[in-house]
This record gives structure tokens, sequence and C-alpha cells, in this order.
């Protein structure tokens, strides 16, 4: 006699569970009359027959009544060894290092962090923040977070956050002293607090006007390499600043800052975490990628 499969006896178990053979061919996923052949040929290899079929209705006949009491509790126990054997991944564990700029280094800490080590207490998190661009690769990060337009060509980037705008902010009592402005060209009249870039470079503000993008070198006695010093100094009356909206959007809320040149500055694409697709990606970097996807789609955009 060939031999019984187990396949063919856990059919068995569903159809004398349901009493039916359609709900028991939709939950193995084939179709009513496959199952009915299965189970004629389980019953020619036993010989004896285990099942009465009506137009109708399906029910057990003694024999088949006797065989499903024997096999149930050994099927059960088969389960429960299999599921006790079957491998399971391990506890994730190691350092994930990530150069971040400082911006995504925020939201990754107000939306994923918390979450992430509580899920995987034996992953040792480094997140370095700096402004200045790396590569992550020789200098031994496993990913960088970056705005999109600055990842290297050659990554892997994950978008998170979604998009952001740079926009110009400054106190009330400024504009009422100095003037609202109402195209970039009017900050050359202005006291413009300047942004230092890790390179040491000032940074020129940019802009749309008409379509077309527009840089500016701004006038200003002011310099800082910190947005959130920029929008502290605004805040003091120092004059304007250009920042990520983030930064600006308590001060703004609160009436200490308000936008001005707003149909100049439209938004960009935000940030991403990248990696490189040139190696194998850890295991601790995949989980932090599925928990930034998943923070991203219950986070608000920005």
């Amino acid at each position: 006699m060939k031999n019984i499969s187990l396949a063919d006896l856990k059919a068995f178990l569903l159809v004398a569970q349901h009493r039916s053979f359609q709900q028991a061919a939709n939950e193995l996923g084939v179709s009513r009359s496959s199952l009915s052949h299965a189970m004629r040929g389980l019953e020619s290899q036993l010989g004896v027959r285990l099942l009465h079929r009506t137009t109708r209705s399906v029910s057990l006949t003694e024999n088949g009544a006797a065989f499903l009491q024997r096999i149930d509790p050994l099927l059960s126990q088969l389960d429960t060894a299999l599921d006790a054997t079957r491998f399971r991944p391990q506890e994730l564990h190691g350092t994930l290092r990530i150069n971040a700029n400082e911006g995504g280094a925020h939201w990754l800490l107000a939306h994923v962090v918390e979450g992430f080590l509580q899920a995987h207490p034996q992953v040792m998190l480094d997140i370095v923040t700096e402004g200045r661009l790396v590569d992550i690769v020789a200098e031994g990060f496993d990913a960088g977070v970056r705005l999109a337009e600055s990842v290297p060509l050659d990554m892997i980037a994950v978008p998170f956050g979604g998009p952001i705008r740079f926009i110009a902010i400054a106190s009330p009592q400024y504009l009422h002293t100095a003037g609202v402005p109402q195209s970039p060209a009017d900050l050359l009249q202005h006291r413009c607090i300047a942004q230092r870039l890790p390179s040491g470079k000032r940074y020129r503000w940019e802009f749309v006007q008409h379509g077309k993008p527009l840089t500016l070198n701004v006038p200003g006695n002011l310099c800082l390499d910190n947005s959130a010093l920029m929008v502290e100094s605004v805040v003091k009356g120092l004059g304007i600043a250009y920042v990520p909206e983030p930064y600006a959007r308590e001060a703004i809320d609160n009436g200490q800052a308000q936008q001005v040149l707003s149909l100049f500055s439209p938004p960009i694409a935000g940030l991403c975490l990248y990696y490189s697709g040139h190696r194998q990606i850890p295991a601790t970097l995949n989980a932090f990628i599925a928990a930034i996807r998943q923070a991203n789609e219950a986070a608000p955009s920005r």
C-alpha cells in the first residue's frame, strides 16, 4: 500500500471538522473536486469508507469517526513538535551606526528610536549627527540620513517625513521696523542671519522665482551654523533667517516669528535614510528600515 500523505490526513481532519467539502477546500486553497478525489484516494488506501456524501451534506461513517478519534490527537502533537523545532530568527544584536543631519536625527528620535529599541533591546543604536556629508561606507556607517537631493546616486534611499520647505522668517518687531520683503531681491536691503556650512562657506539662500531657481548671497552681520540658534536669533529681532520649516514652526505658532516670501519657497523632497546596495544589508538595518516605514505611515507629514 502506498504511504498515506500527511496532507491527506490533515485534509480529512478539516472535512470532518467542517462537515463540508467546500469549506475545507476553501481553507486549504484547493478545488472542491480535487479535495473530494483526495478523500476517495484515502478511503481506497485504507480499504474503508470514512465519509457519507450527499448533495447537501457530509458526515462521518462509523469507521470515519473512529479514525478521526485516533488521528486528531496525533496530528495535534505533530503540529506542536514542528512548532517547537521550527527555526526562529535569533534576537537581533550588535551595533547599528547611522550618520544623520540634525533634522533627520530629531525625526528619528520623535518617531522611530523608542519603539525600535523596545523591540530590539540587544541592539546598540549609534547615531552620529554632523552637518558635513561623509562617505558612510568608508567611515564605517551602516546608513546615512540626508535630504533626498544630497543622497549619492549609487545609494539606495528610503524616504521618510514627507516633503520639506526651507523658509525665510523674521520677528513681527523686526518686520514692523524694517518692512516686509516682497521678493527675494528685497533681502539685499535687510539684515539677514547667515548660515555657515560645515565646509566653511556661507550658504546661499535658495528660492524659486517665475518657475526658475534663484540663489542669493544675503547681507548681514551675524553668521551661525545651527538652525535652532538661527530661530532664537530671529525671535530676538536680530534679522531674517532661512531655516527648515520644522525648526521655525513653534516660533511661528506662538507669534514670535512669521514667514515671509512664502510664494518663493515651494516644498522639496524631504529626508531619506540611505545605504549601499553593494554589500549585504545587516539584519539590524533591515529592522530599522521596517521601523521607519511603519512610523512614516503613522506620523503626520512635516
